[in-house]
């Protein structure tokens, strides 16, 4: 599986970032002292660990979190939408070292509107090939902005129009240098999901907006069920989905080679018609996508989070399913070369040994999945959102797991469980709390063990607000354990719904 990687260690953060005292019923308003800014940049120095170019967005050798708060009012204009930045440090996330972007941001294209959900769905990708990750936000029918990385963070703003939902960065091609694959923000409904507009960005991507080239969403030879030379290509009046639209509407989407062919592949929730979502991947290859199905089906219920990630350490992506209305169980779809591996899928709910707590139907075990390797021991572990978890007479509070990875998938040894009520877990659990809403596992300190980050959208009558879990070899900790809301950093909170998507 390749991967950028780079070695970019600097001069350090040394002060401990704190948290105030917390407020009865939740993590109240939050109040961090001891935070300062970054210390000048340093030259690179050996021994550091490594961080994904794509999540540094300032080059400073720690991963940086991205937050997303689509329901937020910006400008007067309900549910216009931002993202805010937290750059990581030695100490973990800073409330004073951040970025807020709407697009009322000085710099960004367009303005703020009512219903634009600016944020929902973003990427990071070092776009430019300047060793700085980037950012792309979606901004629904509007289209789309690309933030630039640099080592003050990210500046300016390149509007990309047309192109408002699940932009998705990976090296899809192979030749090394990072690719934008494009989608438009399209109507739900129907029995059968009409073609979506798509597009698919050759890397490097100019400042200018300008890609390299543009190619085929997907392969001519892929056309949904035609062939390029099919005969009824001609009757029908030309294929129903061509190579630059692809079949119903897209909300999400996760990056992995689940093939091991060195190029990039997305798994998307998509619509699937008749009222129904669902899973499926586009294997990345030189003239662009090719398409199969992938786990994960729901009809009208909350849609299961997906991770791709090495749970096996075969060197090849797999592909984590959450639990949904018609599988009560997450599932593993094993990756390999020739793809998903549909024979060897494994399948697990709170029962697994291990994985202390009973299952009932509605926990939604999986609703939000992270996949990445915590410990350090060359298996991909992966972070489960259970929203729906009912504990201490608390229903929907919700908690998450960490399950570790191991060469015969998971096992439960080992699992971690972790709610608002667990000792050094700021806040204090509450009933429909929904803890678990989203989840991203990124390397914010830089000591070569990713952290978790965890959401509530429901926290503070819908403001929500994040939480970071610090990772080490024995996985999860909650020394230095640290929750933060809009408020926290000066942001719009009212129904903002802060923490609907983590990156």
């Amino acid at each position: 599986m390749s991967r950028a990687r780079r070695r970019t260690p600097t001069a350090r953060l040394t002060a401990p970032v704190a948290a105030a005292a917390l407020l009865a019923g939740g993590i109240g308003t939050w109040t961090l002292t001891g935070a300062s800014a970054h210390a000048a940049q340093a030259a690179p120095t050996a021994g550091a660990a490594d961080v994904d170019v794509k999540d540094d967005l300032n080059g400073d050798g720690y991963a940086d979190l991205v937050v997303g708060a689509p329901n937020a009012t910006i400008s007067g204009a309900a549910k216009a939408g931002y993202v805010a930045v937290t750059y990581g440090s030695s100490s973990g996330l800073s409330a004073t070292n951040k970025k807020l972007i709407s697009r009322s941001t000085s710099g960004v294209p367009g303005s703020a509107t009512a219903d634009q959900r600016f944020g929902s769905t973003f990427t990071k990708g070092d776009l430019d090939g300047d060793g700085y990750g980037d950012l792309v936000i979606a901004g629904g029918t509007a289209g789309s902005v690309i933030l630039w990385g640099s080592p003050s963070g990210l500046t300016g703003g390149t509007n990309i129009a047309g192109y408002g939902a699940a932009p998705q960065a990976g090296d899809f091609d192979g030749d090394g240098t990072t690719d934008l694959a494009l989608f438009s923000q399209q109507s739900v409904g129907g029995d059968d999901p009409e073609g979506a507009p798509a597009t698919l960005w050759k890397g490097p991507v100019s400042r200018a907006g300008t890609p390299a080239a543009t190619l085929n969403i997907l392969d001519k030879s892929e056309w949904w069920g035609y062939e390029a030379d099919d005969a009824s290509c001609v009757t029908n009046g030309g294929c129903v989905d061509g190579p630059d639209s692809i079949t119903g509407p897209v909300v999400s989407g996760q990056v992995g080679d689940v093939n091991g062919d060195g190029k990039d592949d997305i798994v998307q929730w998509a619509y699937t018609g008749d009222g129904t979502w669902g899973n499926r991947v586009l294997y990345g290859g030189s003239s662009g996508f090719t398409t199969v199905r992938a786990p994960g089906d729901t009809a009208g219920g909350p849609q299961p989070g997906t991770g791709v990630g090495d749970v096996n350490g075969d060197g090849i992506d797999d592909v984590v399913v959450g639990a949904d209305d018609a599988n009560e169980k997450v599932r593993i779809a094993f990756g390999s070369a020739q793809g998903l591996n549909d024979a060897g899928d494994q399948a697990f709910d709170q029962s697994l040994p291990g994985f202390h707590g009973a299952q009932e139907p509605g926990d939604n075990v999986g609703s939000a999945v992270s996949v990445a390797d915590v410990t350090g021991d060359g298996y991909a572990d992966i972070a489960l959102g259970i929203s729906g978890e009912d504990f201490s007479g608390l229903t929907d509070a919700g908690s998450f797991a960490l399950v570790p990875g191991s060469a015969s998938g998971v096992t439960g040894t080992g699992t971690q469980v972790f709610h608002q009520n667990t000792e050094g877990v700021p806040g204090v659990a509450e009933t429909n709390d929904g803890f678990g809403a989203a989840a991203s596992l990124l390397d914010v300190d830089g000591n070569g063990h990713r952290d978790l980050a965890v959401s509530s959208t429901a926290e503070n009558a819908d403001a929500g607000a994040v939480w970071l879990l610090r990772g080490k070899t024995s996985g999860l900790t909650t020394t230095s354990a640290f929750a933060f809301g809009p408020g926290t950093l000066s942001a719009p909170s009212a129904d903002a719904l802060f923490g609907s998507a983590l990156r």
